[in-house]
């Protein structure tokens, strides 16, 4: 047994060579380590580090230190830092360290969101030379380089990391890839032209055409895509297809044997029911629903217009609507087929039920146990916010929709809005390769909600800054004649939009905007989106025309609240040149069912859009689970373009007209 005395000598000679030991493995930074063997493949230690072995190194290692201090410093986001030793590499350097330089350079250009640079840095990169590692930095660039547009570059860049990538990084490889190829314009795809030795993207182009040419009915685009894996089995979409098409294949169709509506039957709500009700009743019956609008022909009578219609008090629903080489050949061409309108349902049952009689959870609750299959309601928007906590097994086809609505399996949300309207018109201006706009609003809360729809919308888009000035009436514009007119700047929009789809390049995550055109921050504006009646639209194109040079002149664009009853040649001459948007039914689309809808409702044309919302109520409801489940589906309406968004949030895609030569004609 070893005594006492023993044991305290021997830790005590112990204890000075442990904290030797742990002081110096502390302090690694005091004797110039060896860079990895490999500068190519992955760097994890942090900046600092990579800087304190530069500088304590020979001269043989700087380079390699320095390359990795870079690449550190471009994933801690210290850009300026980065760019400074970017610039004081060496010339001299290896092959091997020249290739990382160039993918370092790329790198840091898509950080500095310099992405026109960047993709030119990219496309000189020798892909052929690059580790694994590098191959994913290279991929993960040139992704970032074209993020937010769909083009045939992304897609070859999503195509060539999906080898490199397992797991959920692979599935989500598959859905992007997806995704931007449903974004694909169709002028895109007919000038596509892919390499002759490029099978999988043209496995992706075919599945493409397959679902483009069989969306609209579900068995058939089942089979097409099960067609397609058989053709395709070694395409990576068809050992793992992408989310949404999964969704296709597990699509079941829901009843609408039984309907219920609920309305309002009483109360001052009652005559935007009533309208809405005589739409739902016509569709049923078969009335034709409104074909495409011809191109380039004149969609109004020169003495025909459509009346204005005022926000309600309520919220529930506003009416003012808003050359290749030997080794190249052509890619498959999917069709972008115009969308198409069902024939109505027939054989089902409607049944209404008044929202004023009782309590939403009570009318719910009464509807199914009358047998209801769907729910067509409610109006009201407070009706509408309960459903959020009012459990229901039913479908249900909300006829407005919350501030947020909440992604519910079993409901969709239809509403005719300004807000939805002032969507569309973000939409519209940004496809006309404007970035810099000014909406002109009323002052208060409608101004207000339709400053946010926009700027929200214009921001997911990839725009930055909107800018907003309150009109009052068309007296205070009076005024305004003679003191300088409308002025070309506005305050910006304060809006919560969504975050901006964002990579991760070298670690770093950078959001990715999808254009290169910068959003102005004032002044600059080259846009301008009115919302105002006819008498506050005479008033205010003239000033902006009167204030702007010809060289500087914004384009102008309005909302159908301006459109209004008894506007003659005068007006629409004064008009020339400016857009705006109306529903499909009073833009010209159907002639004859739009003369039987104004003289249904004595040319009070906001009970007309209410009528066409009926209509599209019907067709929707009849449609319910390819708008719920089908990602992408879409029907040409009364309202518009319908489309559903992920949380089954219907949209709108507006008709947009111009006046042209005292005359109103489509938008080309």
């Amino acid at each position: 047994m070893l005594s006492s005395t023993f044991l305290r000598t021997k830790a005590g000679r112990l204890v000075p060579v442990v904290l030797a030991a742990l002081l110096l493995a502390g302090c690694p930074s005091q004797v110039p380590q060896t860079p990895p063997s490999n500068i190519q493949d992955e760097a994890s230690a942090n900046s600092d580090y990579y800087l304190q072995q530069l500088q304590q190194s020979s001269d043989n290692n700087k380079a390699d230190w320095q390359l990795l201090a870079i690449r550190a410093l471009t994933r801690e986001g210290k850009l300026p830092q980065a760019a400074e030793q970017l610039s004081s590499l060496p010339q001299d350097m290896t092959g091997t360290q020249q290739q990382e330089r160039q993918l370092l350079s790329a790198e840091l250009q898509v950080a500095n969101k310099n992405l026109g640079a960047a993709r030119d840095a990219l496309n000189k990169i020798d892909s052929s030379a690059l580790s694994p590692n590098q191959l994913v930095r290279l991929y993960q660039a040139q992704i970032a380089a074209n993020q937010g547009q769909a083009s045939l570059p992304l897609i070859r860049a999503y195509i060539a990391q999906e080898p490199l990538l397992s797991a959920q990084a692979h599935q989500d490889n598959l859905d992007k890839t997806w995704q931007t190829l449903l974004g694909l314009k169709p002028a895109d795809m007919n000038s596509l032209v892919i390499n002759a030795n490029e099978n999988v993207l043209q496995g992706w182009l075919d599945l493409l055409r397959v679902y483009q040419d069989n969306r609209q009915d579900p068995d058939l685009l089942k089979a097409g895509i099960k067609d397609w894996q058989n053709r395709y089995p070694q395409n990576p979409a068809a050992k793992s297809l992408p989310t949404q098409l999964n969704q296709v294949l597990n699509f079941t169709q829901a009843s609408t044997s039984h309907i219920a509506l609920l309305l309002p039957l009483n109360g001052q709500a009652k005559v935007f029911a009533d309208a809405i009700q005589q739409g739902f009743n016509a569709a049923q019956s078969g009335i034709a629903i409104a074909a495409p609008v011809p191109a380039q022909q004149p969609v109004t009578n020169p003495d025909q217009s459509i009346a204005a219609t005022p926000d309600n008090a309520n919220g529930a629903v506003s009416t003012s609507a808003p050359a290749a080489d030997a080794t190249q050949v052509a890619a498959v061409q999917p069709a972008a087929p115009a969308p198409v309108t069902p024939a109505p349902a027939t054989g089902g049952q409607v049944k209404v039920y008044d929202t004023t009689s009782q309590p939403l959870p009570a009318l719910l609750a009464q509807a199914q146990q009358d047998g209801a299959t769907l729910i067509v309601g409610p109006l009201l928007k407070a009706e509408v916010d309960q459903l959020a906590t009012t459990s229901t097994t039913l479908n249900v086809l909300a006829l407005n929709q919350p501030e947020q609505p909440k992604d519910s399996p079993n409901i969709c949300y239809f509403a005719l809005s300004p807000e939805d309207e002032a969507r569309d018109a973000a939409r519209h201006i940004w496809e006309q390769q404007k970035r810099q706009p000014l909406l002109l609003l009323p002052r208060g809360a409608f101004g207000d909600r339709v400053a946010k729809a926009f700027t929200e919308e214009w921001q997911k888009l990839g725009g930055q800054t909107v800018l907003q000035q309150g009109i009052g009436s068309a007296g205070e514009l009076r005024q305004m004649v003679n003191s300088g007119g409308v002025r070309m700047s506005g305050t910006p929009v304060a809006s919560q939009a969504a975050a901006p789809q964002s990579v991760t390049i070298a670690g770093l995550t950078i959001p990715a905007p999808p254009s290169d055109i910068p959003a102005s921050t004032g002044g600059g504006v080259d846009s301008v989106y009115i919302v105002a009646t006819q008498d506050q639209l005479t008033l205010i194109k003239p000033m902006i025309d009167m204030t702007t040079s010809s060289r500087s002149k914004p384009a102008m664009f309005a909302s159908s609240r301006s459109y209004q009853a008894g506007a003659g040649p005068d007006f629409r001459l004064e008009m020339e040149g400016l857009q705006f948007s109306d529903i499909p039914l009073l833009a010209g689309a159907n002639p004859q069912l739009q003369q039987q809808a104004t003289a249904k409702f004595r040319n009070d044309y906001s009970l007309v859009r209410l009528y066409a919302m009926g209509m599209d109520a019907w067709t929707l409801a009849n449609h319910f689970a390819q708008m719920r489940q089908l990602p992408g589906f879409q029907v040409s309406g009364t309202t518009g373009l319908l489309t559903s968004s992920p949380n089954c949030v219907i949209n709108r895609k507006l008709t947009w007209l111009q006046y042209r030569q005292g005359s109103v004609v489509p938008v080309s």
